[in-house]
């Protein structure tokens, strides 16, 4: 009896020639061989994205290190005033679309030197808006208010809005981006760590019989 394996309802190969025989055998390896590679690609295929969920962390955070971004060239920002500007994240990926995109504050003191805000609000992340005529960025969730300079004036928070450093490298004007300016981050590039500003509630009170 011939060890070929046959296909349900295909009649025996032993009344076969050896010819037909080889024929039909390596017609069955070739589609054995061909159904291992699509089986293959298809593996790969579904392995990509999941390899770069796993590894993707890691690939950002250290993309995140000393990523400078360019804003555009400085003649775009006038002395005096603050403008919305938008900037790729550098930490972004494949199928991140119009969500890659980060917005920020960027106000020109004067010629040399500038301002750029995270558009958060310090409180909890609300966009803040820009108000020319009052001077003020305003939150429109619980009613925050920061000064031109990025300082509280008033409302919830208890800070003054995350600050991004910035250079000038010949006509254009950079800020470092990678890591959302938070408390915890050096987002700032600064020497130290942003440090989160006492509320006036928990100063020290100064009357003897307040506990």
């Amino acid at each position: 009896m011939s060890n070929l394996l046959k296909y349900p309802g295909e009649s025996s190969n032993d009344s076969l020639p050896p010819e037909a025989k080889a024929a039909a055998h390596s017609r069955r390896t070739f589609l054995f061989k061909l159904s291992v590679l699509l089986n293959a690609a298809v593996g790969t295929v579904l392995a990509v994205p999941l390899v770069g969920y796993l590894l993707g962390p890691a690939v950002k955070k250290d993309a995140s290190v000393g990523a400078w971004v360019n804003l555009g060239r400085t003649d775009d920002f006038p002395v005096g005033e603050t403008r919305l500007v938008d900037f790729l994240s550098p930490v972004n990926s494949l199928g991140d679309g119009e969500t890659a995109k980060v917005a920020c504050w960027v106000r020109r003191i004067s010629e040399q030197r500038f301002q750029v805000f995270a558009v958060n609000c310090a409180h909890l992340g609300c966009p803040v808006r820009w108000f020319a005529e009052s001077k003020l960025f305003m939150c429109p969730c619980h009613g925050g208010a920061y000064y031109q300079d990025g300082s509280r004036a008033a409302g919830p928070p208890e800070r003054g809005l995350f600050e991004y450093h910035t250079k000038l490298d010949g006509e254009a004007l950079l800020i470092h981006a990678g890591n959302m300016p938070t408390l915890a981050t050096q987002a700032s590039c600064k020497e130290k760590p942003l440090v989160q500003i006492a509320p006036a509630e928990a100063a020290t009170r100064s009357t003897s019989w307040q506990a």
